[in-house]
Protein backbone atom coordinates (compact mmCIF):
# COMPACT_ATOMS: atom_id res chain seq x y z
CA UNK A 1 0.00 0.00 0.00
CA UNK A 2 1.74 3.54 -0.98
CA UNK A 3 2.45 5.85 2.14
CA UNK A 4 4.13 8.05 0.21
CA UNK A 5 0.62 10.85 0.01
CA UNK A 6 0.65 14.19 -1.05
CA UNK A 7 -2.18 15.52 0.57
CA UNK A 8 -2.51 13.86 3.87
CA UNK A 9 -0.19 11.99 6.59
CA UNK A 10 -0.12 8.45 5.95
CA UNK A 11 2.19 5.73 8.19
CA UNK A 12 2.25 1.73 7.72
CA UNK A 13 3.45 -0.33 10.56
CA UNK A 14 3.05 -3.56 11.79
CA UNK A 15 -0.10 -3.80 9.46
CA UNK A 16 -1.55 -1.03 10.63
CA UNK A 17 -1.85 2.54 8.29
CA UNK A 18 -1.75 5.86 10.26
CA UNK A 19 -3.28 8.71 8.63
CA UNK A 20 -4.44 12.32 9.48
CA UNK A 21 -5.20 15.26 7.99
CA UNK A 22 -2.06 17.55 7.96
CA UNK A 23 -2.86 20.82 8.04
CA UNK A 24 -2.73 21.34 11.55
CA UNK A 25 -2.40 25.28 11.83
CA UNK A 26 -6.18 25.25 10.58
CA UNK A 27 -7.51 22.36 12.52
CA UNK A 28 -7.18 20.10 9.77
CA UNK A 29 -9.69 21.45 7.03
CA UNK A 30 -10.20 19.15 3.41
CA UNK A 31 -9.64 19.97 -0.04
CA UNK A 32 -10.67 19.13 -2.87
CA UNK A 33 -7.19 17.61 -3.05
CA UNK A 34 -7.58 15.74 0.32
CA UNK A 35 -10.93 14.65 -0.52
CA UNK A 36 -9.91 13.09 -4.07
CA UNK A 37 -6.88 11.31 -2.94
CA UNK A 38 -8.39 9.80 0.56
CA UNK A 39 -10.89 8.57 -1.76
CA UNK A 40 -8.44 6.51 -4.02
CA UNK A 41 -6.31 5.61 -1.26
CA UNK A 42 -9.58 4.22 0.38
CA UNK A 43 -10.37 2.44 -2.78
CA UNK A 44 -7.03 0.93 -3.35
CA UNK A 45 -6.89 -0.35 0.23
CA UNK A 46 -9.23 -2.93 -0.71
CA UNK A 47 -7.17 -4.58 -2.76
CA UNK A 48 -4.12 -5.02 -0.09
CA UNK A 49 -3.02 -7.41 2.09
CA UNK A 50 -0.34 -5.52 3.43
CA UNK A 51 -2.92 -3.22 5.84
CA UNK A 52 -4.96 -5.03 8.37
CA UNK A 53 -6.62 -2.07 10.41
CA UNK A 54 -6.54 1.91 9.76
CA UNK A 55 -6.07 4.72 12.64
CA UNK A 56 -7.89 8.00 11.15
CA UNK A 57 -5.68 10.11 13.88
CA UNK A 58 -5.86 14.09 15.04
CA UNK A 59 -3.06 16.26 14.12
CA UNK A 60 -2.28 18.89 16.35
CA UNK A 61 -4.87 18.58 18.88
CA UNK A 62 -7.91 18.24 16.66
CA UNK A 63 -9.19 16.09 14.11
CA UNK A 64 -10.73 18.07 11.02
CA UNK A 65 -12.69 21.53 10.85
CA UNK A 66 -14.36 20.44 7.69
CA UNK A 67 -14.69 21.80 4.65
CA UNK A 68 -11.73 24.56 4.06
CA UNK A 69 -14.10 27.64 3.85
CA UNK A 70 -11.83 29.56 1.54
CA UNK A 71 -10.68 26.21 -0.81
CA UNK A 72 -13.66 24.80 -0.90
CA UNK A 73 -16.92 26.82 -0.13
CA UNK A 74 -15.96 29.53 -1.95
CA UNK A 75 -15.16 28.15 -5.39
CA UNK A 76 -18.86 26.33 -4.74
CA UNK A 77 -20.73 29.33 -5.00
CA UNK A 78 -19.26 29.73 -8.22
CA UNK A 79 -20.23 26.34 -9.91
CA UNK A 80 -23.19 25.06 -11.61
CA UNK A 81 -25.48 22.45 -10.56
CA UNK A 82 -23.03 19.77 -13.02
CA UNK A 83 -19.75 21.04 -11.34
CA UNK A 84 -21.51 21.01 -7.94
CA UNK A 85 -23.09 17.32 -8.26
CA UNK A 86 -19.67 16.12 -9.70
CA UNK A 87 -18.34 17.50 -5.77
CA UNK A 88 -21.10 15.94 -4.18
CA UNK A 89 -20.83 12.56 -5.65
CA UNK A 90 -16.90 12.72 -5.03
CA UNK A 91 -16.91 13.56 -1.52
CA UNK A 92 -19.50 10.82 -0.62
CA UNK A 93 -17.25 8.26 -2.89
CA UNK A 94 -15.12 8.65 0.45
CA UNK A 95 -17.44 7.35 2.56
CA UNK A 96 -18.60 4.60 -0.04
CA UNK A 97 -14.97 3.66 -0.14
CA UNK A 98 -14.41 3.92 3.34
CA UNK A 99 -17.40 1.55 3.73
CA UNK A 100 -15.92 -1.04 1.27
CA UNK A 101 -12.56 -1.06 2.06
CA UNK A 102 -12.46 -4.10 4.05
CA UNK A 103 -10.54 -2.95 7.02
CA UNK A 104 -11.75 -1.88 10.33
CA UNK A 105 -11.31 1.91 10.76
CA UNK A 106 -10.84 3.43 14.03
CA UNK A 107 -11.19 7.09 14.08
CA UNK A 108 -8.82 9.04 16.76
CA UNK A 109 -10.69 12.16 17.39
CA UNK A 110 -9.33 14.84 19.55
CA UNK A 111 -10.88 18.56 19.62
CA UNK A 112 -12.49 19.50 16.18
CA UNK A 113 -14.34 17.31 14.75
CA UNK A 114 -17.38 18.57 12.72
CA UNK A 115 -18.75 18.83 9.29
CA UNK A 116 -17.00 16.74 6.42
CA UNK A 117 -14.52 15.47 9.72
CA UNK A 118 -17.32 14.40 11.77
CA UNK A 119 -18.72 12.33 8.44
CA UNK A 120 -14.90 10.74 8.27
CA UNK A 121 -15.20 10.15 11.85
CA UNK A 122 -18.99 8.20 11.34
CA UNK A 123 -18.09 6.44 8.52
CA UNK A 124 -15.59 4.88 10.38
CA UNK A 125 -16.12 1.54 12.18
CA UNK A 126 -14.99 2.61 15.52
CA UNK A 127 -14.05 5.67 17.57
CA UNK A 128 -11.95 7.00 20.41
CA UNK A 129 -12.56 10.66 21.36
CA UNK A 130 -10.99 12.67 24.38
CA UNK A 131 -12.64 15.04 26.79
CA UNK A 132 -12.24 17.63 24.35
CA UNK A 133 -13.37 15.87 21.40
CA UNK A 134 -16.53 18.40 20.04
CA UNK A 135 -18.39 16.50 17.42
CA UNK A 136 -20.80 18.66 15.20
CA UNK A 137 -22.74 18.08 11.47
CA UNK A 138 -22.41 22.04 10.63
CA UNK A 139 -24.17 21.72 7.31
CA UNK A 140 -27.35 23.34 8.43
CA UNK A 141 -24.99 26.24 9.89
CA UNK A 142 -23.82 27.25 6.16
CA UNK A 143 -27.57 27.41 4.62
CA UNK A 144 -27.09 23.75 3.15
CA UNK A 145 -29.49 20.35 4.52
CA UNK A 146 -28.15 18.15 7.15
CA UNK A 147 -28.42 15.16 4.68
CA UNK A 148 -24.67 15.05 3.13
CA UNK A 149 -22.21 12.12 2.43
CA UNK A 150 -24.94 9.52 4.29
CA UNK A 151 -25.31 11.58 7.07
CA UNK A 152 -28.92 11.09 7.56
CA UNK A 153 -28.48 6.98 6.88
CA UNK A 154 -25.77 6.50 8.91
CA UNK A 155 -25.97 9.00 11.80
CA UNK A 156 -29.27 7.41 13.17
CA UNK A 157 -28.42 4.10 12.84
CA UNK A 158 -25.10 4.74 15.62
CA UNK A 159 -26.96 7.09 17.85
CA UNK A 160 -31.06 7.25 17.13
CA UNK A 161 -33.34 9.15 14.98
CA UNK A 162 -34.10 11.56 17.51
CA UNK A 163 -30.49 12.47 18.18
CA UNK A 164 -29.27 12.29 15.02
CA UNK A 165 -32.63 14.45 13.42
CA UNK A 166 -31.71 17.58 16.58
CA UNK A 167 -27.63 17.71 15.60
CA UNK A 168 -28.46 16.90 11.92
CA UNK A 169 -31.07 20.29 12.05
CA UNK A 170 -29.40 22.66 14.72
CA UNK A 171 -25.79 21.85 13.64
CA UNK A 172 -24.46 22.19 17.46
CA UNK A 173 -21.79 20.22 18.93
CA UNK A 174 -22.29 16.94 20.13
CA UNK A 175 -20.01 17.10 23.70
CA UNK A 176 -17.63 13.65 24.14
CA UNK A 177 -19.88 12.89 27.21
CA UNK A 178 -22.62 13.47 24.94
CA UNK A 179 -21.11 11.04 22.29
CA UNK A 180 -20.30 8.02 24.39
CA UNK A 181 -23.77 8.24 26.34
CA UNK A 182 -24.99 7.97 22.82
CA UNK A 183 -22.64 5.37 21.50
CA UNK A 184 -20.89 7.25 19.05
CA UNK A 185 -17.56 7.10 21.05
CA UNK A 186 -16.44 3.61 21.68
CA UNK A 187 -14.55 5.39 24.71
CA UNK A 188 -13.19 8.07 25.86
CA UNK A 189 -9.75 8.48 26.97
CA UNK A 190 -6.86 11.53 27.81
CA UNK A 191 -5.70 13.64 24.62
CA UNK A 192 -2.00 11.85 26.22
CA UNK A 193 -3.32 8.75 25.59
CA UNK A 194 -5.38 8.76 22.63
CA UNK A 195 -3.11 7.53 20.14
CA UNK A 196 -1.55 4.77 22.00
CA UNK A 197 -5.20 3.40 22.89
CA UNK A 198 -6.10 3.41 19.37
CA UNK A 199 -2.93 2.17 17.84
CA UNK A 200 -3.66 -0.95 20.79
CA UNK A 201 -7.25 -1.31 19.66
CA UNK A 202 -5.94 -1.33 15.83
CA UNK A 203 -3.24 -3.85 17.09
CA UNK A 204 -5.41 -6.34 18.14
CA UNK A 205 -7.99 -6.22 15.45
CA UNK A 206 -4.62 -6.67 12.86
CA UNK A 207 -3.48 -9.77 14.57
CA UNK A 208 -6.72 -11.34 13.07
CA UNK A 209 -8.89 -13.00 12.17
CA UNK A 210 -8.29 -10.38 9.02
CA UNK A 211 -10.32 -12.35 6.23
CA UNK A 212 -13.16 -12.68 9.24
CA UNK A 213 -12.85 -9.10 10.09
CA UNK A 214 -13.51 -8.04 6.26
CA UNK A 215 -17.13 -10.35 6.25
CA UNK A 216 -17.89 -8.94 9.29
CA UNK A 217 -17.28 -5.23 8.13
CA UNK A 218 -18.99 -6.11 4.43
CA UNK A 219 -21.71 -7.89 6.32
CA UNK A 220 -22.36 -4.68 9.00
CA UNK A 221 -22.56 -2.64 6.02
CA UNK A 222 -25.10 -4.98 3.69
CA UNK A 223 -27.38 -5.97 6.44
CA UNK A 224 -29.27 -2.64 7.18
CA UNK A 225 -31.04 -3.48 3.46
CA UNK A 226 -31.71 -6.78 4.51
CA UNK A 227 -34.97 -8.53 6.01
CA UNK A 228 -33.80 -10.76 9.06
CA UNK A 229 -34.31 -13.53 6.98
CA UNK A 230 -32.44 -12.65 4.10
CA UNK A 231 -29.45 -11.94 6.98
CA UNK A 232 -29.73 -15.05 8.64
CA UNK A 233 -29.02 -16.51 5.35
CA UNK A 234 -26.30 -13.87 4.26
CA UNK A 235 -24.87 -14.74 7.35
CA UNK A 236 -24.96 -18.48 6.87
CA UNK A 237 -22.96 -18.30 3.04
CA UNK A 238 -20.43 -15.28 4.74
CA UNK A 239 -19.77 -17.94 7.78
CA UNK A 240 -19.46 -21.26 5.92
CA UNK A 241 -17.11 -19.64 3.56
CA UNK A 242 -14.54 -18.41 6.43
CA UNK A 243 -15.25 -21.78 7.75
CA UNK A 244 -12.50 -23.02 4.70
CA UNK A 245 -9.92 -20.32 5.87
CA UNK A 246 -6.89 -21.43 6.93
CA UNK A 247 -7.41 -19.41 9.91
CA UNK A 248 -10.16 -21.14 11.00
CA UNK A 249 -8.18 -24.59 11.48
CA UNK A 250 -5.59 -22.44 12.98
CA UNK A 251 -7.71 -21.01 16.02
CA UNK A 252 -9.19 -24.86 16.41
CA UNK A 253 -5.84 -27.06 16.36
CA UNK A 254 -4.93 -24.29 19.29
CA UNK A 255 -7.48 -24.66 21.44
CA UNK A 256 -6.94 -28.43 21.37
CA UNK A 257 -3.85 -27.63 22.00
CA UNK A 258 -4.74 -25.26 24.76
CA UNK A 259 -2.33 -22.69 23.06
CA UNK A 260 -3.17 -18.82 22.13
CA UNK A 261 -4.08 -18.96 17.84
CA UNK A 262 -1.85 -17.34 15.61
CA UNK A 263 -3.82 -15.76 12.62
CA UNK A 264 -2.27 -15.40 9.37
CA UNK A 265 -5.46 -13.71 7.19
CA UNK A 266 -5.94 -16.88 5.05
Amino acid sequence: MNADTTHFKCKIENGIAIVALDRPDRKNPLTFESYAELRDWFRDLHYDDEVKAVVFASNGGNFSSGGDVHDIIGPLNRMNMKELLRFTRMTGDLVKAMINCGKPIIAAIDGVCVGAGAIIAMASDLRIATPEAKVAFLFTRVGLAGCDMGACAILPRIIGQGRAAELLYTGRSMSADEGAAWGFHNRIVDADQLEGAALKLAGQIAAGPNFGHMITKTMLAQEWSMSIEQAIEAEAQAQAICMQTGDFERAYNAFVAKERPVFEGD
